[in-house]
């Protein structure tokens, strides 16, 4: 009971930051950990300070040009942003390759240097660990959205707190995303 009405008022902490409620997660965001594309150990915990864009990505798309988008948003914030994508096969099959497969696509046609991840799922019964934080409000303080298409995009701040998602049709240099991020 205590362990629940704990959780509650946590859940209510909100503060005001850019006109946006911003909710403190029940689960930190730092606590989780993920394999890079190359199959190395990577700790969210390295990210504390900077704001994170985290994006399911895909190579055979009509969204996959936004790959271009992603890499010019890392590049100009990249300060105090850090842009990750997660591979998926889940929409439409629409990346069937391996992780090597991937990296090389998105380096050769997209001159990707941002941070990728290993193929994983975003969606259902079977979703990786950062997207089951990503969609579950008992985790992450508010949002339960999972990406409905690849390229869906979650933006967490400085202090590892969810503060958006962001649809496929949302463009990375988008306004909805800029203004987030000074």
């Amino acid at each position: 009971m205590i362990k629940t009405a704990f959780l509650s008022i946590l859940l209510c902490i909100t503060a005001t930051l850019a006109g946006q409620n911003v909710v403190t997660p029940p689960i930190d965001f730092y606590s989780l950990s993920f394999k890079t594309i190359t199959g190395d150990s990577f700790k969210f915990d390295k990210l504390k300070g900077k704001k994170v864009l985290i994006v399911n990505t895909a190579s055979k798309c009509g969204y996959t040009p936004q790959f271009k988008d992603l890499e010019e948003l890392s590049s100009q914030y990249k300060d105090n942003l850090v842009v990750i994508g997660f591979p998926s096969n889940d929409f439409g099959a629409q990346d069937p390759g391996s992780n090597q497969d991937i990296k090389e696509f998105c380096e050769s046609n997209y001159g990707v240097t941002f941070m990728m991840m290993e193929k994983s799922s975003v969606k259902g019964a079977e979703k990786n660990r950062v997207y089951q934080w990503l969609s579950d409000k008992s985790k992450n303080g508010w949002n339960s959205t999972e990406p409905s298409w690849n390229f869906g995009k979650y933006l967490i701040d400085e202090k590892g707190r969810l503060i958006g998602f962001f649809p496929s049709k949302v463009k990375p240099m988008d306004n909805e995303i800029i203004s987030k991020l000074k």
